[in-house]
């Protein structure tokens, strides 16, 4: 018995470790009430941003005639326009305090860049702030509970935006525009299966 008693402590800490190692995240709060909430609201909410995104892609098809990516990569803007990283929300060894940061991060950035978006569509103005806001708003979301788990958080300029990007032509600002968008409708893909990665835990 005692053995027995032995092998099953063993086999409890080389468990542990393994879960360890293979990153799993806040796995003692896969189960909390509150935080599963905020997951769910949130992964309702990132599917609510990608459905505007995606009207604005087709306003910008159908405005421009700017529609695929694969016709458009020989004019892609040069220099590239900024891409926010969310490696860490994809990687095995999954951290979630460093994948809601970049979260938070690349929603500031994509905030800033549908300035461009603004510009070349004046008349869908409405669509565009919604979506500037619905992105704060998703980060402030994802900063408060991170508050709430008592994880580290960066504090992100609030009032400080960063002009859109300058383009030489306005056929390259259409097309930068077009990019912002395709690359904001990525971004937010990986965002909700991280967020659907951590609902499932």
């Amino acid at each position: 018995m005692c053995c027995l008693t032995h092998v099953l402590a063993l086999a409890l800490v080389l468990g542990a470790l393994w879960q360890a190692l293979h990153g799993a995240p806040l796995a003692e709060l896969s189960g909390d009430h509150d935080f599963q909430l905020f997951l769910h609201k949130n992964l309702e909410f990132t599917r609510k941003i990608r459905g505007d995104v995606a009207a604005l892609q087709r306003v910008v098809c159908d405005t421009f005639q700017l529609c695929t990516e694969e016709e458009l990569q020989l004019v892609r803007p040069d220099p590239p326009l900024l891409q926010a990283p969310l490696d860490q929300c994809h990687k095995r060894s999954f951290q979630a305090e460093v994948c809601f940061g970049q979260i938070r991060a690349g929603l500031h950035v994509y905030q800033d860049s549908l300035g461009t978006v603004l510009q070349l569509l004046p008349e869908h103005t409405a669509l565009v702030e919604t979506l500037q806001l619905d992105a704060a708003n998703l980060s402030s979301n994802i900063q408060q509970q991170m508050e709430d788990l008592g994880l580290d958080t960066v504090t992100l300029p609030a009032e400080q935006r960063s002009p859109p990007p300058a383009f030489s032509t306005q056929f390259q600002q259409q097309v930068g525009g077009f990019f912002i968008l395709a690359n904001f409708q990525r971004f937010l893909e990986t965002a909700y299966r991280a967020l659907r990665h951590l609902a499932r835990l």
